[in-house]
């Protein structure tokens, strides 16, 4: 479905990506792990338009998107989080769903105020809402929101983009015990409907959900496969990524 072939990217004279190349395949949930500097988020945002890359090739379902703007890239489908959330804070949940649907992408910004007077389209964002846990909060804004909350509703506001990718940046960053476990069933739900590629720095919960992890260190792809067969890799069992549980 998706396939990055030797990316290569340079900031000045940090080499941060090297020669990586990807597969994500359809209706499957691929990983992406590795320690702080290994080059996961430079990599996500070359995927989905953030950044170009200097050398190397991206393609999503047989076409050339290398160097498309992120825009571009969400239009043919594909959607994404970020390990610093990207709320509007001072709408509410139900708002910050709306505005990153197809009709307001498509016509603006200003047309949330008559989009918010459409059923259809009110019916679709309440039922992005219904699918993180947070139909409920629906009137509730964002900031108000407690942090495992907005974590999920950064995820609704994904899913609202109708995505056939859906691209997630360490989605449990900063959660406690409780709120992964909520996250972790979420994910666990959305991998029946929606391809999904997942940057995560807990080895046990990536392990615990992913079909198919890479493994990134030093700007490179060091090794990949099954959690069953990174299990058995002794490297990542010597490595200092974490513990596999």
């Amino acid at each position: 479905m998706f396939e990055a072939s030797h990316l290569h990217k340079r900031f000045g004279a940090h080499v941060v990506l090297e020669d990586v190349s990807l597969r994500f395949a359809a209706g499957r949930l691929t990983g992406i792990m590795g320690p702080n500097g290994a080059g996961k988020t430079t990599c996500f945002n070359l995927l989905t338009g953030r950044y170009a890359p200097d050398r190397g090739r991206v393609t999503f379902e047989g076409r050339d998107i290398t160097g498309l703007p992120p825009r571009a890239i969400a239009r043919l489908g594909i959607s994404r989080s970020f390990q610093i959330m990207n709320l509007f804070d001072e709408y509410s949940a139900l708002d910050n769903v709306l505005v990153a649907t197809p009709g307001v992408r498509r016509r603006g910004f200003a047309a949330l105020a008559d989009l918010s007077r459409d059923r259809a389209v009110l019916a679709r964002a309440r039922e992005q809402l219904a699918r993180v846990g947070l139909e409920a909060r629906a009137a509730v804004r964002a900031k108000d929101l407690s942090y495992g909350e907005r974590r999920a509703l950064e995820i609704g506001v994904g899913l609202a983009a109708e995505p056939r990718l859906l691209f997630l940046d360490e989605p449990t960053a900063g959660l406690g015990t409780e709120g992964m476990a909520r996250i972790a069933q979420l994910i666990a739900e959305l991998k029946s409907s929606i391809t999904l590629v997942m940057i995560e720095h807990d080895m046990k919960f990536l392990f615990g959900l992913a079909d198919h992890i890479y493994v990134m260190h030093w700007g490179q792809v060091i090794a990949e496969g099954a959690p069953a067969t990174l299990r058995a890799n002794p490297w990542v069992r010597r490595s200092n990524l974490g513990e596999l549980g």
